[in-house]
């Protein structure tokens, strides 16, 4: 957490930008930036009132005036082309001053964010060594924001565009890296990637206060809760500083660890989010949910506000593309057949249910599986690189149209079979799905998986194959069944695909209550 004093000294910088006399640049407008093509730029900053400030570039000008000591012109419908200089003339009484940014390109630009899992870099993933060597690519350009926890939101942002390359792949994000790559090559075009996350952080550090307190329950669970903690953990502090107090006193060695504040609503918003905004981009890839999950019902609806949160900020309902919570044991170390014994409860099922959810109840939000490259001792799998190939399926589908598959199968209805007491013959049940592609396929043997429970709501493990484009699912022990789960668990050992080379994702034929919905939420249904 980041000392009142400095956080005091920071946003009198950040709003001292507003009032300097000088002409400046917002940071993000730097040499080797990448400018959103097809679309309105905004290039902003700050001056002096009253001066004229010319912004050209790619043969377009736009003139405004300083007005409170700022000034924000436009581009518009920008084309792909030669890399270029980006002029910032302030005129005033005959003189000029000048700010030029060199080596500027023109292409798609997408912000990355998220917690550990955005934020793993490439020197720390899966056998980096050739990628990291091959990476040189002046058609991919780097941002990373700075971290910074804010108290309120700041205005500007430290930060160099850099190029793509051996030297700046290494610690930059390797699920965004990857996710550039795959783009780059498919559209030919400049990809551009403004790389914003934090390790741990919950989704609700990504909103904004105004969202967050104007709505009740989040008001009440979130905000009023942090006020809460707080008031304990300020308490738990002083008792630390007064055991440490005595202890050296004492000439006794003091290990206790001081207890800390958690993370604060809004603080990564204010410091890592507002700054960039409104940076003209084509969307969001987002990997984070971790640290929400023992909430999953509550993320069912802050994931989506959240979404809402920055499309307002943005002015724009750009594309959002997630990345689902890979397969994680959380008790860690226990054997995979402890793990497959039986049918159980999960947050982290709940959580990726959430994350689903948010693609049914959203426009132009879609989701990577990796139920394939999870690690089942490790929360942080290091095989980053389908995700982010994932992730440009999804946008070249979502985001810019290409008729191509970028789904796993997907639950779509389910039909129970009625049991007529023959003998030997198990009840079954037949699932539907979208996204089949060019064919439901199992990899590496029988399916795996599936689960039936009756109406006592007890899951056993099903058998299931895959008949045409349906899967058809059954067990001797229940006569009469009533739901089908498939890979609900926190590691979930499956295997359903396409043909295509995607993973089915995990789901749920039932709505019954979910371990994570608050009791009191749960006694009013």
């Amino acid at each position: 957490m980041i000392p009142r004093t400095l956080l005091v000294a920071l946003l009198v910088v950040g709003s001292a930008l507003v009032s300097q006399a000088e002409l400046r640049l917002h940071n993000l407008f730097t040499d080797h930036m990448v400018l959103q093509q097809h679309a309105t730029v905004p290039i902003w900053g700050w001056g002096d009132d009253g001066d004229k400030v010319t912004v050209e570039f790619a043969g377009q000008k736009d003139t405004v005036t300083v007005k409170n000591g700022q000034w924000r012109a436009q581009l518009k419908n920008l084309k792909p082309g030669p890399a270029g200089a980006l002029k910032v003339t302030a005129t005033r009484g005959g003189k000029n001053t000048l700010i030029q940014r060199e080596d500027v390109v023109v292409g798609e630009v997408w912000i990355a964010s998220g917690q550990s899992n955005m934020e793993w870099g490439m020197r720390s993933s899966f056998e980096p060594a050739e990628d990291i060597k091959n990476s040189a690519n002046a058609n991919i350009r780097l941002f990373t924001v700075p971290k910074l926890k804010l108290n309120a939101p700041t205005n500007n942002v430290n930060g160099q565009w850099v190029e793509c390359g051996p030297e700046s792949v290494p610690g930059f994000s390797a699920v965004a890296y990857y996710f550039a790559r795959d783009l780059q090559k498919a559209l030919g075009v400049p990809v551009g990637v403004i790389h914003t996350s934090w390790g741990g952080s919950p989704a609700e550090v990504w909103m904004s206060d105004a969202v967050l307190s104007g709505d009740k329950e989040y008001q009440k669970d979130i905000v009023a809760k942090y006020t809460a903690d707080l008031e304990k953990v300020t308490a738990q502090i002083a008792n630390w500083e007064k055991q440490r107090d005595a202890a050296k006193a004492e000439g006794k060695a003091f290990t206790a660890r001081k207890p800390g504040p958690g993370w604060k609503p809004s603080e990564l918003y204010n410091g890592m989010i507002a700054n960039i905004v409104p940076y003209a981009v084509q969307g969001a890839i987002w990997y984070q949910g971790e640290s929400n999950a023992g909430r999953a019902w509550q993320y069912r609806r802050l994931f989506a506000d959240m979404i809402r949160n920055w499309r307002a900020d943005w002015d724009q309902d750009f594309t959002f593309l997630e990345v689902q919570l890979a397969p994680f044991d959380k008790s860690k170390k226990r054997s995979l057949a402890d793990i497959t014994a039986s049918p159980v409860e999960s947050d982290w099922a709940e959580l990726r249910e959430a994350q689903l959810l948010a693609t049914k109840n959203l426009k132009k939000v879609g989701m990577a599986v990796i139920t394939d490259v999870g690690d089942k001792d490790d929360i942080h799998p290091s095989k980053k690189q389908p995700a982010g190939a994932r992730l440009a399926l999804l946008a070249r589908e979502i985001a810019y149209g290409e008729k191509i598959v970028a789904n796993g199968p997907e639950y779509k209805a389910v039909k129970f079979k009625e049991y007529h007491g023959v003998k030997y013959q198990a009840p079954e049940v037949i699932l539907s799905f979208d996204n089949v592609g060019a064919g439901l396929e199992a990899r590496g043997g029988e399916l795996t998986g599936f689960a039936i429970a009756g109406e006592d709501r007890k899951f056993v493990w099903a058998t299931a194959k895959i008949v045409g484009d349906k899967v058809v699912v059954n067990t001797m022990g229940i006569k009469k069944p009533a739901a089908v789960r498939y890979g609900w668990s926190d590691f979930p050992v499956v295997n359903l695909w396409n043909k295509d080379g995607l993973p089915a994702t995990p789901f749920r034929t039932d709505d019954w209550e979910m371990v994570t919905k608050p009791k009191a939420v749960a006694a009013k249904k």
